[in-house]
């Protein structure tokens, strides 16, 4: 380096430097030095023309000449942040107890979060280097010049980094630019052009895998390798079909190969960003409702879904993908924690959710009764109503099984179906003795002949049917109860293994008792009550108000079965152990359970444990589960909500109704804005049915669309945030269900050690590829290179 070049910050003197505590002078009384002694050529920057690192010496960036300024960014940027991890971080007390700064926090914050040991107080290296005007927002000036000394409240440095943009994301988006231009500027024309045909092969390559949901890393991710995964050897594929990128890869050098697995994953991670951010700019400002479940993947692994509902810009309902979360311990607060997270991390606010939707057979179901709770809390119009895409009737079992009898029960209808319908020789058999049986009853005259009457049954798997499928399987399970007994029987004397004929007579002993036979008509009368309503919730047309009066009816039902029908089912619980030769139990006699120790049992009668541990319990579940799923509010909610169907030209339409609608919601709509829609709800109407393109209308959803369309949204505001509201809560079919399936299909055996950060990060492109397919690669490029200063060529 030239020595009679001028320090662009500093007067060099000879090898007696001034001490630091006269340097914070010197850069001072640089201020006095003027325009062209300061614009001089610049050196290479080291420490000591610099103030100490210690974020609590140095003098603010604003004292800077503007010329002078980023240079100094650039040597911070260049050190990184001050994280002495060694140092013996002192006590601090705080009332009753002594806190200190924690080193983990340099792991969690590392890219912009300082420690002064003169100070012992926390700094902020992005917005020290670019927050030149401090506001209130984020802390203010604490983080730059004041020092963060509250140990107790770890979270202020969350509030701290804030939202998208945030000052302190505004910031750091800055020391990015800066940083990325030094590099650039340093590369030649033909390195740039070259790096970016390699990466744009690479992105192209994934995003092609992405898409068909194929897995990218291999067994062994070497080129060398036999085993080479599907990303190496697409990437093959496209070099020897074209020479130019061909000649790139084989001259690269090994450090931009770009073919390591943690590329891979960054240009993934980049792209799932990418995604994610075309989402929530779609969202913008609009109210959204969650729908939330849970599932296990192929590691064993707790997975929360999320799923964001809002209307678009034009009127369309959207569900889209937000991600999924890891959740180790599965308490109503952690899913809270875990939730909240999520939103700050996308910079979505818990004031704009206006709807909750979660899977009322989950696993999780009562967590997830504690995190609709505390959201309601936090939110009073984030009302929770009962997905209709989620069958009730599966719900109902899921809390049925809750009771050890019922759960032992269908565990046992699952092995019967296993053992008699998993057999093509033993559903031939009892297809069989069903034909017998019914020539025999036709001779006889005890059924009649007819098109459509007599149809074959079989015993269907719970999965194998759509819509009431226990109900059915229980149904069909009554009526070839004779035949079962014979098919089991025969498998015994003739199964094709042990194993076989082992569990066909354990299942033979299990089924002819009375406990059995009680369960079984127990639940076939619960889930026959509530099938019409199970049906009806998963109609494509659906009609609430028939819905809501059906919900009304079936815990009517449930109440009347609960007061009086005990001796009906006791009765007809004997005739089906009579006809089928079942011993009968003595209802006084002391109720016995095989292969419990007396001295865990309570000493109860037969009758006791039927009728008030049994019957009375398994009846309060399934009320307790339907007013869980239908409360006072959400039922008045949604009746409220039908009065806005357009159907039958708009037939439905009350204005009473709607005006209760409007306040359910006081946050959006103030005493003088529910005037306004009292006038304007009755010229909507008018206009409406005077439309006969509206009048057509089959759902809220279509007129939305319309409204836009005929941009009748702007005559009309209030009453079109009304139909917002009303699409936002999430009664229609949902899409949480295709996660699941598209997660078994992205983790699949090959990637089961996937990590929770890739998994979302794939999910994300493959589940939304409409709008992943729709972004270039130079956006994608682009946040990969601001990810990493090492993804740059220099």
């Amino acid at each position: 380096m030239k020595q009679e070049v001028v320090d662009k910050f500093l007067k060099r003197k000879s090898e007696g430097d001034d001490p630091p505590s006269l340097q914070n002078d010197k850069i001072i009384d640089e201020e006095n030095l003027s325009s062209k002694q300061r614009h001089v050529e610049l050196v290479e920057v080291t420490p000591k023309d610099f103030p100490p690192l210690d974020p609590a010496l140095r003098p603010k960036i604003s004292d800077y000449h503007p010329d002078e300024r980023d240079e100094v960014r650039r040597f911070y940027l260049q050190n990184g942040p001050c994280q002495p991890c060694n140092h013996k971080f002192p006590p601090r007390n705080f009332g009753k107890e002594y806190r200190r700064f924690n080193p983990a926090w340099f792991s969690e914050y590392s890219d912009w979060l300082e420690y002064s040991v003169t100070k012992d107080a926390a700094y902020c290296l992005y917005c020290y280097l670019f927050k030149l005007h401090v506001g209130n927002q984020g802390g203010g000036d604490v983080f730059v010049s004041g020092g963060f000394k509250n140990w107790k409240k770890k979270e202020r440095f969350n509030v701290h980094v804030g939202g998208p943009t945030s000052i302190h994301n505004k910031a750091r988006h800055n020391c990015e630019t800066l940083m990325n231009q030094i590099a650039l500027s340093k590369q030649s024309d033909q390195a740039q052009f070259e790096y970016q045909v390699h990466l744009t092969g690479s992105i192209e390559c994934i995003r092609f895998l992405l898409l068909q949901g194929l897995a990218l890393c291999g067994h062994d991710d070497i080129e060398e390798s036999n085993a080479l995964g599907n990303f190496l050897m697409l990437l093959r594929f496209l070099a020897r079909n074209n020479p130019i990128y061909s000649t790139i890869l084989k001259n690269a050098p090994d450090n931009l190969k770009l073919i390591a697995p943690s590329i891979q994953k960054d240009i993934m991670c980049a792209a799932a960003s990418e995604t994610t951010d075309v989402i929530i700019k779609d969202l913008g400002d609009e109210f959204f409702a969650i729908l939330v479940d849970e599932g296990r993947d192929l590691s064993i692994k707790e997975q929360m879904v999320v799923i964001l509902r809002y209307v678009d810009r034009k009127g369309n309902v959207l569900e889209r993908f937000l991600g999924i979360v890891h959740v180790s311990d599965t308490g109503a607060l952690s899913l809270k924690v875990a939730l909240e997270s999520l939103f700050s991390k996308h910079g979505l606010s818990i004031s704009r959710l206006r709807g909750q939707g979660y899977n009322g057979a989950s696993d999780m179901k009562r967590e997830f009764n504690g995190l609709k709770t505390l959201m309601l809390r936090e939110n009073e119009t984030a009302y929770y109503v009962h997905c209709f895409a989620h069958q009730l009737q599966s719900t109902l079992v899921h809390v049925a099984k809750n009771h050890i009898s019922i759960g032992s029960f269908f565990n046992l209808v699952a092995s019967v179906i296993n053992v008699v319908g998993g057999s093509c020789k033993c559903v031939d058999i009892l297809r069989e003795s069903q034909v017998a049986k019914l020539a025999e009853a036709l001779k006889i005259g005890e059924v009649r002949s007819g098109r459509g009457v007599n149809q074959e049954l079989s015993l269907k798997r719970a999965g194998d049917t759509y819509c009431g499928f226990h109900y059915s399987t229980l149904v069909n399970l009554f009526s070839l109860f004779s035949f079962l007994g014979q098919v089991l029987e025969i498998i015994v004397d003739d199964g094709l293994s042990p194993e076989q004929r082992s569990a066909a007579a354990t299942l033979l002993d299990s089924v002819y008792c009375f406990d059995f036979a009680f369960n079984l008509h127990l639940m076939k009368t619960l889930l026959g009550i509530t099938n019409e309503l199970s049906q009806s919730l998963q109609r494509k047309d659906q009609d609430i108000v028939n819905s809501m009066s059906l919900v009304e009816v079936s815990k009517r039902q449930l109440l009347m079965l609960r007061d009086e029908g005990w001796e009906s089912l006791l009765s007809e619980v004997g005739c089906f152990c009579t006809k089928h030769s079942i011993v009968v139990l003595n209802m006084g006699d002391v109720f016995v359970v095989q292969g419990w120790s007396l001295r865990r049992v309570e000493q109860v009668t037969n009758l006791h444990h039927y009728r008030v541990d049994l019957f009375y319990s398994v009846i309060d579940m399934q009320l307790q589960e339907l007013n869980s799923c239908f409360t006072e509010v959400s039922m008045e909610l949604l009746l409220c909500v039908a009065c806005l169907n357009p159907r039958d030209a708009f037939s439905a339409f009350d204005k009473s109704k709607l005006i209760r609608l409007a306040q359910f919601y006081p946050s959006d709509f103030s005493p003088i804005e529910l005037l306004l829609l009292d006038n304007q709800l009755q010229t909507y109407v008018i206009d409406m049915r005077t439309c006969k393109e509206l009048c057509e209308l089959k759902g809220i959803g279509d007129l939305a669309k319309k409204l836009v369309e005929l941009k009748k949204d702007v005559v009309y505001p209030f009453v079109y945030k009304l139909i917002k509201l009303t699409l936002t809560l999430p009664v229609e079919p949902a899409t949480v269900e295709r996660v699941f399936s598209a997660m078994k299909v992205v983790k699949s055996r090959l990637q089961d050690r996937m990590g929770d950060d890739w998994l979302s990060d794939c999910l994300v492109t493959y589940i939304e590829r409409d709008i992943f397919d729709t972004i270039d690669n130079e956006r994608i490029m682009q946040r990969f290179q601001n990810m990493n200063s090492q993804h740059i060529v220099e």
